[in-house]
């Protein structure tokens, strides 16, 4: 048996999400029936963890495991060439056979973009979240300033969260100036994320980027834990896993 670690990049615009389900198209549901083409078995892959439908990843990362003797690079060649365009296998390695691509990962980082200008994109459109009016970024910024550390963000968290409790720990949290395009992006790293934590964490640090809301209050609905209190769920197509991190050597 040998174990493999792969790294991928897909657009999911065009699928339901990472998790593979009956009568739809999903990502890992695409690259295991390539898998299953170039070795003539079922495989099982396992993802580090699911992205929903429309939400993109320039560093998912996932592993299976099977009795073969092709190697890491045929795989590789292999799953891009039966792959369709907007799924990408970066890098696939041979890994120790107790590597697991779920349990042994320490954090992940997501990136949110965001368009800040009156007018919309023409191109790259699917991928960030217009806002016309002005956003307040100092305010953005000294309002999740709170989020780093451990808290209970059930404040973030959509309805259906297959969690058995709400308590994360954010390590990092930054938000970038507007670049020459007027782009914006948030982001975030953490031990593990609720369902659409950080697309809610961005709808409520908007409302405060508007005006919507102070600073301070950003805080006071983290404690809450009142998703209520918090704002609107932001579009998928602006959210990216970026990276999936693991101990040394893994």
């Amino acid at each position: 048996m040998q174990n493999f670690k792969l790294i991928i990049e897909y657009d999911g615009t065009g699928y339901h999400g990472w998790q593979r389900q009956s009568n739809t198209c999903t990502i890992q549901g695409t690259i295991e029936d390539a898998l299953k083409t170039m070795t003539e078995q079922p495989v099982t892959l396992i993802g580090s963890g699911r992205t929903d439908a429309g939400v993109h990843a320039t560093g998912q990362v996932a592993s299976f495991c099977l009795e073969t003797r092709l190697t890491s690079d045929v795989f590789a060649k292999g799953l891009n060439s039966l792959l369709p365009p907007d799924i990408v296998i970066k890098d696939c390695a041979a890994v120790d056979e107790t590597f697991h691509a779920r349990y042994d990962a320490r954090s992940k980082v997501y990136d949110y973009r965001i368009l800040n200008r009156p007018t919309p994109a023409a191109l790259f459109r699917q991928y960030a979240w217009h806002i016309r009016k002005p956003l307040d970024l100092d305010a953005m910024r000294t309002a999740m300033l709170c989020l780093k550390g451990e808290h209970d963000f059930s404040a973030f968290e959509g309805a259906g969260s297959p969690r058995s409790h709400a308590v994360r720990t954010a390590i990092d949290v930054s938000l970038t100036g507007k670049d020459a395009d007027c782009y914006v992006v948030f982001s975030i790293e953490a031990d593990g994320f609720l369902r659409h934590m950080v697309r809610n964490i961005v709808g409520t640090l908007v409302d405060v980027g508007l005006r919507k809301i102070p600073p301070g209050a950003f805080e006071d609905i983290l404690i809450s834990k009142d998703r209520k209190q918090a704002g609107i769920t932001a579009p998928a197509h602006g959210l990216f896993l970026r990276e999936v991190k693991y101990t040394s050597g893994r």
